[in-house]
């Protein structure tokens, strides 16, 4: 029995892979119409990079984030809105300002626990009603997605960065030996370098021991099946596939990437040139990147049938 492929179910293949119509609707029929395993088709048959992700960044907003004078405190926060005109108000940004402040002073480690705290603002209300009284306001749905909350009680450095636009947010945390108030501008400044370079190359991981075995089998099945691979004996494909396994999981580790100012040099090696050069070891504990909307589906309106609703009322 033949499954029927219908336009729709091209369309989401598309916009989860970024492959072309016919490849689309191709590994869709090969798969008898499973979306899961018409991806994998394309990223054996070399139609889909193992980089690119499920997710569309969609939802409009802003990426926000705030670090304390001393560096041992810091918060990144993604506020949503419908439309990029809103996103750029004056009163959408004073209420971004708002919530980061307070997401900052407060001791909240998730959206959840900051929306049920009073607000700083407004001591009337919760932070989670001064959104909704926001919201009557500006007239669009408002939402606070997520929030990163970081707090370092070692020597080191907690460092943000948000890229021009406000659609890219970093937190990063660095932890050394010693504290030394005179290696505090280049603690800082190696920060700086590190948030730009997660928010230019986007690592999922500190270390490659942080990669789930489940992760690393997935890309070990993909890359058997891959065409260029099946006349080639067992030994050799092995071979083969454990290098590119390699090379795949380095793409996405942070320490093992060019460091995107000196590609000469890994993360790893320009965090040992730092620490030989301060005499203190350093090293990243952690990090996290927001792209805005990663992940959320913005609504697609169909202007014919809005016409149309409209007309009847």
């Amino acid at each position: 029995m033949t499954t029927q492929i219908s336009a729709s179910m091209v369309k989401e293949l598309r916009e989860k892979t970024g492959a072309g119509m016919m490849d689309a609707k191709n590994a869709l029929v090969e798969a008898q119409g499973d979306m899961e395993k018409a991806a994998e088709l394309l990223r054996q048959k070399g139609v889909v990079t193992a980089e690119k992700k499920s997710g569309r960044a969609a939802a409009e907003g802003v990426i926000s984030a705030k670090v304390s004078a001393n560096g041992k405190e810091g918060v990144l926060l993604e506020l949503n809105c419908e439309t990029d005109f809103v996103a750029r108000g004056e009163a959408f940004q004073t209420l971004v300002q708002q919530i980061t402040d307070q997401a900052l002073s407060s001791k909240a480690t998730g959206a959840e626990a900051l929306l049920q705290e009073k607000s700083a603002a407004e001591p009337d209300k919760t932070v989670e009603e001064l959104i909704k009284d926001r919201i009557g306001v500006i007239k669009e749905n408002i939402n606070l997605r997520r929030l990163t909350r970081y707090a370092l009680t070692t020597p080191g450095w907690i460092q943000s960065y948000i890229h021009i636009g406000s659609k890219i947010g970093v937190l990063l945390e660095l932890q050394t030996g010693a504290e030394n108030p005179a290696h505090a501008e280049a603690l800082k400044e190696l920060a700086k370098d590190l948030t730009l370079h997660i928010a230019s190359v986007s690592p999922e991981y500190v270390h490659r021991e942080e990669i789930p075995a489940s992760v690393i089998e997935e890309e070990k099945r993909i890359e058997m099946g891959k065409e260029d691979l099946q006349k080639k004996p067992p030994e050799i494909r092995e071979k083969i596939v454990s290098g590119r396994i390699d090379k795949l999981l380095a793409q996405r580790v942070f320490l093992e990437q060019p460091f995107v100012k000196n590609p000469e040099k890994t993360i790893a090696e320009l965090l040992k040139d730092k620490s030989t050069e301060l005499g203190t070891p350093i090293s990243v504990t952690r990090f996290t990147r927001y792209l805005l909307g990663e992940g959320v589906e913005k609504k697609q309106d169909n202007f014919a049938e809005e016409v149309m609703a409209q007309i009847k009322h």
